[in-house]
């Protein structure tokens, strides 16, 4: 029963992923927001929240080591998705069309992995007030990162311009932008519910098939609560909006930095980041190594043939299942 309410749950939060999409595309297409900032923020913001809520959850449970290899799990997935996406897609080039602007939010992004892969290897267990100071730190440095992205010039690529990978969908033009918010809010409240049974779910599977709480929580849990930015970013692409897509992936990735650090708040045990398991340092680092592909992604200049395009893609497709069998083998 307990892999029915698990199944059932992810279809829902997939279900649901694709109007938040549907939605995200009309708020950045009729406000001032734009493709990236919305799908930085807003899309990202919603399609982490099973991630928030299952992360909270397991530690509430105190299985912590769900919460911290759900995390950089899903971001090593959320690569994943965008490396694959970018192979399907390579006859229109992606990181290409995309604004060079995103490199900025995947190197934030890479600064706050490593802080969390320093943090696993060092363990340095001291907390201010229950909450580790790895944590705090981690935490900080999203502030002051978003803080200074928010701050650079406008990208310089508009939604038209990317408009060049898929049919668009009709029926955003018959979306107000209050309806939109609307229907944003709505979808994120169902997808922030579908998190907690993900967790109670997914903690049950691995007791019983004994595959161990890392391995389950950097790819099972992981990958289904990154499904609402597979498909979102599938849908926004869709939709001709590349930024949007873009946006969702590298943004979700620092969101997932900043939920584990705050999930060390539900945690009253000492620092979360020094007790968890020591094999998480391999999702950690292998999740730099994937960000780091995708920075160099967007610093490239035109590739003079789709064969030479698609080398970072096929190694961050490589990348991510030679980690995954290291942490299963581990």
């Amino acid at each position: 029963m307990v892999f029915v309410w698990f199944v059932s749950a992810a279809v829902l939060t997939v279900f649901t992923a694709r109007k938040l999409s549907l939605y995200a595309d009309v708020i950045s297409e009729k406000t001032a927001m734009g493709g990236m900032v919305v799908g930085t923020i807003l899309l990202a913001g919603a399609t982490s929240l099973p991630e928030v809520t299952t992360s909270f959850s397991a530690v509430m449970i105190d299985n912590i080591d769900i919460a911290i290899g759900n995390m950089l799990g899903s971001n090593l997935f959320n690569v994943f998705i965008l490396g694959a996406l970018d192979f399907y897609y390579r006859k229109r080039r992606l990181f290409h069309l995309a604004s060079s602007n995103h490199k900025y939010t995947a190197s934030l992004g890479f600064v706050l992995m490593m802080l969390v892969t320093l943090a696993l290897l060092v363990r340095m267990d001291y907390a201010i007030v229950g909450i580790g100071l790895d944590s705090l730190l981690i935490a900080a440095v999203y502030i002051v990162g978003m803080a200074i992205i928010r701050k650079l010039p406008a990208p310089s690529l508009s939604h038209e311009e990317t408009a060049d990978v898929e049919e668009t969908d009709g029926d955003r033009e018959s979306i107000s932008v209050g309806h939109a918010f609307a229907g944003f809010t709505v979808s994120a409240l169902i997808i922030l519910g579908t998190g907690t049974l993900l967790s109670i779910t997914g903690d049950d599977i691995a007791v019983i098939t004994g595959l161990g709480s890392s391995f389950v929580g950097s790819f099972l849990i992981a990958a289904t609560t990154s499904l609402p930015e597979g498909v979102s970013v599938l849908a926004a692409l869709r939709l001709k909006n590349v930024n949007l897509a873009v946006g969702a992936i590298l943004g979700s990735n620092m969101l997932n930095m900043l939920i584990l650090a705050l999930s060390d708040v539900v945690y009253r045990q000492g620092s979360l980041l020094a007790d968890g398991s020591g094999s998480h340092a391999l999702s950690a680092i292998g999740g730099m190594f994937l960000v780091f592909v995708v920075i160099w992604s967007f610093m490239r200049k035109q590739s003079p043939s789709i064969l030479v395009y698609s080398i970072p893609s096929l190694v961050i497709i490589v990348g991510y299942f030679l980690v995954q069998y290291m942490i299963f083998t581990s």
